[in-house]
């Protein structure tokens, strides 16, 4: 589970970059002129990952006459987010005739920093997680310990009536430490 949420954070943060990458381009495109559905095509053949994919479909839809903005508009994307956020900038430029380069630089500004503020938080936060696994660990080395004494705690583990209590109740609890502090970690950086 602890992995799992990891593998999914750094697709997340990989996902950001490319977007962060995406907006750059589009908006590069947009300030020398580019008609946006032209700016949009050009940016996703720059563009990897989702933000290709987005550009790509917002290039299509505003060619064909339609919206732009409904191509950011993915639920299941790992960055759905941040992608309905560059789509509302998308709509009301078009919608009010704002200048689409200067809100899809502020989407992405804004973008930028929270990412910076998300990575600072989970920076912040790396020790406590540490400090979990580390102490989540400590059970393991006192048994190892206590077998290079020979103090057999195996045995008493294993064997003896309380042992068969004990063993179950401290991995259940060393389980819940970890998963209170992942709930504690995930909470501060929320």
């Amino acid at each position: 589970m602890r992995s799992r949420r990891g593998r999914g954070e750094r697709t997340r943060r990989a996902e950001c970059a490319h977007l962060l990458a995406g907006l750059e381009a589009v908006v590069g495109e947009l300030r020398v002129g580019a008609h946006p559905s032209a700016a949009a095509e050009a940016a996703a053949a720059e563009s990897r990952g989702e933000a290709a994919r987005v550009l790509a479909i917002s290039a299509g839809r505003s060619r064909l006459g339609g919206s732009g903005a409904d191509g950011w508009t993915h639920p299941d994307s790992v960055v759905a987010e941040e992608l309905s956020r560059i789509g509302v900038a998308w709509r009301v430029a078009e919608e009010h005739g704002l200048a689409l380069a200067d809100l899809l630089a502020a989407a992405r500004t804004d973008l930028l920093g929270r990412t910076r503020f998300r990575d600072r938080t989970e920076s912040a936060l790396a020790g406590a997680r540490a400090s979990a696994t580390v102490l989540a660990g400590l059970p393991v080395v006192g048994v190892t310990l206590g077998h290079l004494m020979g103090a057999a705690p195996l045995a008493v583990l294993f064997d003896a009536p309380p042992g068969r209590v004990l063993l179950p109740l401290g991995a259940a609890l060393a389980c819940c430490g970890l998963l209170w502090t992942d709930v504690i970690t995930r909470r501060g950086s929320a």
